[in-house]
């Protein structure tokens, strides 16, 4: 039996590993095949590994069977664009930019963060929170994280300052239940002014960036 749901789990992981080898112009349900990667891994984990640990391990691999095809990628990140337009309309000072199919939020620092501070106002918490709540949606992204600084004090500690209003932005994604493996920081310091006002400069960035099939995809 135990031999039977092991080949039944490679089998699933299998089918979808290769999925985007064929039948290329037909529309797969979005998030699906990173759901039954999961579901493969996490019984190939349980029955190798026989603990919660084997498990979650299996899921993990599992799910990064998943991703979009081409094809898909436009349509995802439109929709998820749209509601994060919505979530932050009613807020002057959050923005949102798209690149192709790269989406940026961008918050100054009259919403996140008084000067020389890296705490968030309450105000900076309720804004991340409504990202958060779409982020958890739309699973087949990754997301970066980016601090900045005004030029005021040295460069060394502005780059500091940077890295932590970043990951003070993270630590709020993760409590509102974005998954910590998705979500990377960086902090930029003083090295990328984009506005003369020290106030709009001293801001945060979510980048959300799609998670595409790693492998090459047939008309």
């Amino acid at each position: 039996m135990k031999r039977f749901i092991v080949l039944t789990a490679f089998i699933v992981l299998s089918v979808f590993l290769f999925s985007c080898a064929g039948a290329p112009k037909q529309e797969r349900g979005l998030g699906t095949g990173a759901g039954i990667g999961a579901i493969g891994g996490a019984i190939l984990g349980q029955v190798i590994g026989g603990d919660t640990e084997g498990t979650l391990l299996g899921a993990g691999i599992g799910a990064a069977v998943g991703g979009l095809a081409g094809h898909q990628v436009g349509t995802y990140m439109d929709r998820q664009e749209q509601e994060l337009r919505s979530a932050l309309a009613a807020n002057e000072a959050a923005s949102i930019k798209r690149e192709r199919d790269i989406l940026t939020a961008t918050f100054g620092s009259e919403v996140l963060f008084d000067f020389d501070s890296f705490t968030l106002k309450p105000e900076g918490y309720a804004e991340i929170g409504r990202v958060a709540d779409i982020l958890k949606k739309y699973h087949e992204t990754s997301i970066r994280v980016e601090g900045h600084t005004d030029s005021k004090g040295s460069e060394e500690y502005n780059m500091l300052l940077s890295e932590k209003r970043a990951q003070a932005v993270k630590n709020v994604l993760v409590q509102r239940g974005v998954s910590s493996g998705r979500v990377q920081i960086v902090g930029y310091g003083e090295s990328q002014p984009r506005f003369s006002s020290d106030v709009m400069n001293r801001r945060a960035n979510i980048v959300i960036i799609p998670i595409k099939k790693d492998c090459s995809r047939r008309d």
